[in-house]
């Protein structure tokens, strides 16, 4: 509160004027846009729900379809060994076969919706110039909306092993992750190797994260980023079974998403998972930063 004088021209010279000023703090722009905030809207829509309910319930259906067709790996090619043989030995070979069956395509949905459906579903529903009028520093808004998309595409990589290791437990009984090709690790290095698992599959698709996040700073339609971003990585996996590209196929994410299976190994290989870690942290970062640098000099319009 300040007070100032300005002549009168009824009462003389001067008269007392209180003028009111905004306080320094009252502003700042970290404090715009909160992770709570976007985080408790993201948590709310439909699509976040019906996703997690997909995923809890591919343990049971897998555990369905165990039940009715019998023990794994009796069928054709029957003498080839892989962790599929093994998925009823134990709870933690189950939430293993869980992971197997989902990272190529499963897990790529939820984390293309959930980080390509943040910036251009506000502009599908012209709030995003809002957002910004608020004010919201476009960098906020983005780093806040890429947080909890990460967070949320985190979170759904965890839940499915998890309930897969109940459901696993139950129908199967807890004990040591049986490997396909001889030995058996015991529940505790299970677990430490499954948390390690988890967390590789979640680099891995770092990639379609970067993918769906710049294409939704590009578009206003949530379906053309979602769907670009997918479209994407399956071209990436056609290109990996392309065995004439040769040395070249390293380079390609793709490639090194099933590297993990290197970890459940009496001795863990962990070159093939570090490989893959640089390739996809290098893509993500590039394009992350794209997203960043397109948005600061967009027209918004939406």
């Amino acid at each position: 509160m300040s007070t100032t004088t300005e002549p009168d021209r009824h009462t003389g010279p001067t008269a007392p004027v209180t003028t009111a000023t905004a306080p320094a703090s009252g502003y700042h722009a970290a404090r715009t846009l909160p992770l709570r905030v976007e985080l408790a809207r993201q948590l709310k829509r439909r699509r976040t729900l019906v996703m997690g309910a997909v995923l809890a319930a591919l343990p049971f259906v897998l555990a369905v379809a165990f039940a009715i067709g019998g023990e794994p790996g009796g069928g054709e090619g029957g003498d080839r060994i892989n962790l599929m043989d093994t998925a009823t030995a134990s709870g933690a070979n189950f939430a293993a076969v869980n992971l197997f069956v989902s990272a190529g395509f499963l897990l790529v949905i939820p984390v293309a919706l959930f980080c390509g459906d943040t910036v251009a579903s506000e502009a599908g529903w012209s709030s995003l110039r809002y957002l910004l009028a608020a004010p919201v520093p476009r960098a906020r808004l983005l780093w806040s909306k890429l947080v909890v998309g990460l967070g949320l595409s985190l979170a759904a990589m965890v839940l499915l092993p998890l309930v897969a290791l109940a459901v696993g437990t139950a129908a199967y009984g807890w004990g040591p992750l049986a490997i396909p090709t001889g030995g058996a690790l015991d529940a505790g290095t299970a677990a430490q190797r499954l948390v390690v698992i988890v967390g590789y599959v979640f680099v891995s698709q770092l990639v379609t994260a970067g993918l769906a996040f710049w294409l939704s700073t590009r578009t206003d339609a949530p379906l053309g980023a979602v769907g670009g971003a997918v479209g994407l990585t399956i071209v990436g996996n056609v290109l990996d079974a392309v065995t004439a590209l040769g040395d070249w196929r390293d380079f390609l994410p793709a490639h090194w998403q099933f590297a993990w299976a290197d970890a459940i190994q009496p001795t863990p290989e962990y070159a093939g998972m570090i490989q893959g870690t640089v390739v996809s942290v290098t893509y993500a970062l590039v394009l992350f930063a794209l997203a960043f640098r397109g948005f600061a000099r967009k027209d918004i319009v939406s």
